[in-house]
């Protein structure tokens, strides 16, 4: 059985009848969760965090789903709101894991160590310590490029900012944890994409 379209699960999400609603909802989560939790727990880190985020996500989409307009997609509605939900929980804390390095990465080697986020690969760990340095947006640029391959223009109606501004800052980002890297006592070197290159 083939599964139903997104704008027909928009559609089933508005609807009055609640099981039709809830039938529509667990839907979208079975479809979308995976992606999102991925998508967050690079950004955030921890996987505590990430189911966190995760859950205010689907929580949003079902409190708002009667005023989605069906402006964008569905699948740009839930990243849009994934990606603000980590950044607002990044935002939210005056200390960030990553706000300081002065203990050498220890903090978050503590943590992907014990929750296996990038499987002990050094150069991995080396990597995902150099882009927790970036700004909060600008982690999720490079999270959402890097990570994901998401064009810049669907990147471009999840974040609400234009290309060239995203070029320009996944650029930077490139940049600075292209050095950082280098930089790191215990990291190796490796390959950054072409800020230029389309894996769309």
């Amino acid at each position: 059985m083939t599964q139903t379209d997104d704008m027909q699960l928009i559609a089933q999400l508005r609807a009055s009848d609640p099981g039709e609603r809830e039938a529509a909802f667990m839907q979208v989560v079975d479809r979308y969760s995976q992606r999102i939790y991925w998508t967050v727990r690079k950004i955030v880190v921890s996987h505590h965090d990430a189911d966190d985020v995760v859950q205010n996500v689907f929580l949003k989409v079902w409190n708002s789903a009667g005023s989605f307009r069906g402006e964008s997609g569905l699948f740009t509605w839930l990243y849009r709101i994934a990606v603000n939900e980590s950044l607002s929980l990044i935002r939210s804390r005056r200390t960030g894991l990553f706000s300081s390095l002065d203990d050498g990465g220890a903090s978050f080697d503590r943590i992907v160590s014990s929750e296996g986020l990038f499987d002990g690969e050094e150069a991995e760990r080396a990597l995902a310590r150099a882009v927790g340095r970036l700004p909060a947006k600008q982690r999720a640029v490079f999270t959402l490029r890097y990570w994901d391959e998401m064009p810049y223009e669907q990147m471009s109606a999840i974040l609400d900012t234009s290309v060239g501004a995203l070029k320009a800052s996944y650029h930077h980002a490139v940049t600075k944890v292209e050095q950082w890297v280098r930089q790191d006592a215990s990291g190796a070197d490796f390959f950054v994409p072409d800020d230029d290159a389309d894996r769309a």
